[in-house]
């Protein structure tokens, strides 16, 4: 069974559990606060997978989603505003005039239950309100992570999340883990990404509206280290792997020396953030520091903002649907060069 203890306690006393799951080659620790998962390591492998800490104020005390489920609606919505079936919804604004992953008590920043727990699974449950951080409908989730069995791969990491709702909502979860294969910072990473197209942002961060073609620091449609494209651009951008959520298929490889880390999942987009502006002042995990490029979010996802741009496809859940998000994080390692 999974080994399940308190990790602490809430300012308003409640209480955060942490569950450690073990099975096919990886153990996880992961938190009921956030739905995060703290810490992950593959065996045979000394570093940890994920930036983390290893007590619970610091995930109380500093902002980056550290390992956090985000939402209701990962990345920014402009304005914080949005209109869904002729009706106008004003968000928080936590991110200046904006709002960023589901306001300041959204997802990341809420008590989840264990409904579920084997040795190699947990399903963490959680209901948001009609409401919350002006969100319409109650909306109720499931994340199930689950260590699956050793095959091709040395260790894989699946979650699978679920929703529903009593009323149309935007529902846009994403996980936020910051990785690293083992590396003072991911430079000298390499990155590959299955997506001709990125998103090209204003200085705020939105999108434009416009598809680019990957080319330049964005060309990732073959293995290129970091150091090389973040010497030319900052990346905290949406790359654009579909129009429409599709069938579970792999849609990025970073690795670094010999260990690769294959991205899978059946969402439209996929957010990467280099991490450039990261200067934590807490040490993380096993006393190590985190400052810029320590760790590379690669977060599936809806386009960003994509409520504001109706020809894109639509984050938007309604009674009688189910929302659905699978994503793969699989581990191998080999003797190749990255």
């Amino acid at each position: 069974m999974a080994q399940i203890q308190s990790f602490g306690a809430e300012p308003d006393g409640g209480r955060v559990d942490q569950i450690t799951l073990n099975g096919g080659g990886l153990t996880a620790h992961i938190l009921t606060y956030g739905a995060i998962l703290r810490d992950l390591r593959l065996a045979g492998h000394d570093a940890p997978l994920v930036l983390g800490f290893e007590m619970l104020q610091p995930y109380l005390d500093h902002g980056g989603y550290f390992g956090a489920t985000v939402g209701r609606c990962a990345n920014r919505i402009a304005g914080g505003a949005f209109t869904l079936d002729g009706m106008a919804h004003q968000l928080d604004r936590n991110d200046g005039e904006n709002h960023l992953h589901g306001g300041q008590r959204g997802l990341s920043k809420s008590l989840w239950a264990v409904t579920d727990a084997g040795a190699g699974h947990v399903t963490l449950g959680l209901v948001s309100p009609a409401g919350e951080m002006g969100y319409p409908g109650t909306l109720t989730l499931a994340l199930t992570i689950t260590l699956l069995p050793r095959g091709v791969h040395s260790g894989v990491l699946d979650l699978m999340m679920t929703a529903t709702t009593d009323a149309p909502t935007l529902c846009n979860p994403a996980h936020h883990s910051y990785f690293n294969l083992g590396a003072p910072d991911i430079l000298s990473h390499s990155l590959q990404i299955e997506a001709p197209h990125y998103l090209p942002t204003t200085a705020e961060h939105f999108p434009t509206g416009q598809l680019a073609p990957c080319m330049g620091a964005f060309n990732f449609t073959h293995p290129r280290h970091l150091a090389d494209a973040c010497a030319s651009a900052a990346i905290d951008h949406n790359f654009c792997l579909s129009h429409a959520p599709q069938p579970l298929r792999r849609v990025a490889t970073l690795a670094h020396k010999g260990l690769k880390m294959q991205v899978s999942t059946d969402q439209p987009g996929l957010q990467i953030y280099d991490a450039a502006r990261m200067q934590v002042p807490t040490l993380g995990l096993e006393g190590r520091t985190y400052g810029p490029y320590g760790g590379l979010a690669m977060e599936p996802q809806f386009w960003p903002d994509a409520i504001n741009h109706p020809d894109w496809a639509q984050p938007v859940l309604r009674p009688g649907q189910t929302y659905r998000q699978h994503t793969q994080f699989a581990f191998s390692q080999t003797q190749e060069a990255p």
